[in-house]
């Protein structure tokens, strides 16, 4: 029997990287819904192909040219729409891609019909923490990664006892200004010049400042109960090995894979199994030498933050998400510098008081209140 897959945030790089998967692969996995933000072109396209039962798109406009276009599937639009179609129960995984904070309801409302939820949204347990794991328990929900690193992680650690892992290396590409002098002149095109990986904007940005790496670093914690300490960062420039756990027996299994977010999707997919792909396969003796190196945390000051946040607390990590996308989307439209960033995220970070969250609400509220006073401290700067 095929297993019956939602796509939350289908026309982004993850959904349709999934949709690849699962074109692939259609006599083992059938789409019964598809969630879009406002790409409608795109989403009609994967409406025709994958026929499915259920489509959400943002806004009224949108949804009265699908509408027009498919008479005989449940379309859903605006703000109530997306907790509609997130609480249907009709399906066996979701896959969690919606950007930003907009996916923590839908999330968590797949985890109370107790899914398996494919998770590629960061915010999820970043700003989630131990709120979403612990619910992930409560409810009998399953939670699987599609990150790459993350999944490495998980692959590394299949079989093996928790219990016995002296740390967790979690490798990073270092971004585009791993061996340059970051100044006060980088462009926002500067920035966006990943050397490995072809991203999204805010993502990319991320990756330059290694926030996106800080956030990994959150991630690890919360998905395997890894103690912050003994998870260390390993810049390996080529992107091959997607991290490596370290046993207290001295062993380090790696995962080794080519540069493919279809990988650990089709990993995630069919957990614990593997499905074959189309992917060219590496040559070992083509890549010929492996070569690891130290981050600079003096450099990429964010990569610090992420263990401050960690130690401090849950509402300390919802502070660093909020400020870092506030900060991104600033740089993106030229109004700060990109060495402003990290500044911007440690004013706010080191003037927190820890809270503590108990729900969904007072999270996506916290959220809302450090954006604005994110906002105000900028316009502070520059205005």
């Amino acid at each position: 029997m095929r297993k019956k897959v939602s796509i939350f945030g289908s026309t982004g790089s993850i959904g349709c990287s999934t949709l690849n998967v699962i074109r692939n692969n259609k006599n083992l996995f059938e789409v019964v819904s598809l969630v879009a933000g406002n790409n409608v072109d795109k989403l009609a396209e994967q409406i025709r192909e994958f026929n499915p039962k259920h489509v959400y798109i943002k806004s009224l406009d949108n949804y009265n040219i699908l509408r027009s276009m498919f008479k005989d599937i449940n379309i859903y639009y605006g703000e109530e729409g997306l907790k509609d179609i997130s609480s249907l129960d009709d399906y066996d995984i979701g896959v969690s891609a919606l950007v930003g904070i907009a996916g923590l309801e839908p999330t968590y409302n797949m985890i109370k019909n107790k899914k398996t939820i494919l998770l590629a949204n960061k915010e999820v347990l970043v700003v989630g923490g131990d709120f979403f794991v612990d619910s992930v328990k409560k409810f009998g929900a399953k939670l699987i990664t599609v990150d790459s690193e993350l999944s490495a992680i998980m692959q590394c650690l299949n079989g093996e006892d928790n219990n016995k892992i002296d740390k967790v290396l979690l490798t990073a590409s270092g971004g585009p200004f791993f061996d340059k002098k970051i100044t006060e002149d980088i462009s926002v095109n500067d920035a966006l010049n990943h050397p490995t990986w072809n991203m999204g904007k805010k993502i990319s940005i991320d990756s330059a400042t290694m926030m996106n790496k800080g956030f990994e670093i959150i991630e690890t914690k919360h998905l395997f109960d890894v103690d912050p300490d003994d998870i260390e960062v390993v810049i390996h420039r080529k992107s091959l090995i997607h991290s490596m756990v370290q046993f207290d027996d001295g062993t380090i299994i790696a995962n080794i894979a080519p540069k493919s977010m279809e990988i650990p999707i089709a990993y995630a997919l069919s957990y614990p199994n593997r499905i074959k792909n189309n992917i060219e396969k590496l040559n070992l003796f083509d890549i010929k030498s492996l070569e690891f190196e130290k981050p600079d945390f003096d450099k990429f000051k964010c990569l610090g933050y992420a263990y401050y946040a960690l130690k401090k607390g849950h509402s300390h990590q919802v502070v660093l998400n909020a400020a870092d996308e506030v900060a991104v989307e600033a740089f993106l439209n030229n109004k700060i510098k990109f060495v402003d960033i990290p500044r911007i995220i440690e004013t706010m970070l080191f003037n927190h008081k820890s809270i503590k969250l108990n729900s969904i609400n007072e999270i996506i509220n916290l959220d809302k209140r450090i954006k604005i006073e994110t906002y105000d401290l900028i316009k502070s700067f520059y205005e």
